[in-house]
């Protein structure tokens, strides 16, 4: 297994689509910040973000259904970016990358108004009191993704954890955020074909859960 990362690693690093920067370069800003369209893809369409992508499967599934727009998973996991790295590879889709870095840094990785839409995926949900600044939702990583957000661009949060839906939700109200769609559960809300995104594209984890008998939910919010 540890062979197995190690190659896994240096394959990411061959790759161009794969940004790994060190913690370091991230803090101090980093140099594609502002830059993503010219340097990475070649043109200035939106550009939409997957948090916590894991194997990018949400990335990869967008990117395929929306070549108008650029698309980039990010994730701590190399090895785990290492499969979507792959697939986007072998699929030929130039309007795919992935960045390797922490979440809270994000802000340090786009500038002002660069990204257009934000997916957050089957986060983990935290549960725990003392783990609540870790949350994806809590109050200090929403500022964070408001400072990188265009005006009006959106933030879809699609979760098996009932706890963080609603803990999203009342937070967004409580500050509120405009809320454009609440759903407790997408496979009775949804009818057939209709936000087919939602119902057609799903996560390993999202598999998990659903063979686990586990409600998925969501919510589409902006900031304003």
């Amino acid at each position: 297994m540890a062979r197995k990362k190690l190659e896994r690693f240096a394959e990411n690093k061959a790759m161009h689509h794969v940004i790994e920067p060190k913690r370091e370069e991230v803090l101090k800003g980093l140099d594609l910040q502002g830059k993503w369209g010219e340097k990475i893809f070649g043109n200035d369409k939106p550009i939409v973000l997957e948090l916590g992508c894991g194997k990018g499967e949400y990335t990869l599934a967008m990117a395929q259904r929306f070549p108008e727009k650029n698309f980039i998973g990010i994730d701590i996991k190399g090895s785990r970016i290492w499969y979507g790295a792959t697939e986007a590879k072998e699929k030929g889709l130039e309007n795919v990358a992935f960045l390797r870095t922490q979440i809270e840094l994000i802000d340090n990785c786009f500038d002002a108004g660069e990204v257009a839409e934000i997916w957050i995926t089957f986060p983990d949900p935290q549960i725990k009191h003392t783990r609540i600044k870790h949350r994806l939702t809590h109050p200090n990583f929403l500022m964070r993704y408001q400072s990188i957000l265009e005006m009006g661009g959106l933030i879809h949060l699609k979760t098996d954890s009932e706890f963080l839906h609603g803990y999203t939700l009342g937070l967004l109200q409580l500050m509120g955020f405009p809320i454009h769609k609440v759903m407790h559960d997408i496979d009775k809300q949804l009818k057939k074909g209709e936000e087919s995104l939602l119902q057609e594209v799903k996560t390993f984890y999202e598999e998990k859960f659903r063979n686990e008998g586990k409600k998925i939910t969501y919510i589409r919010f902006s900031f304003a």
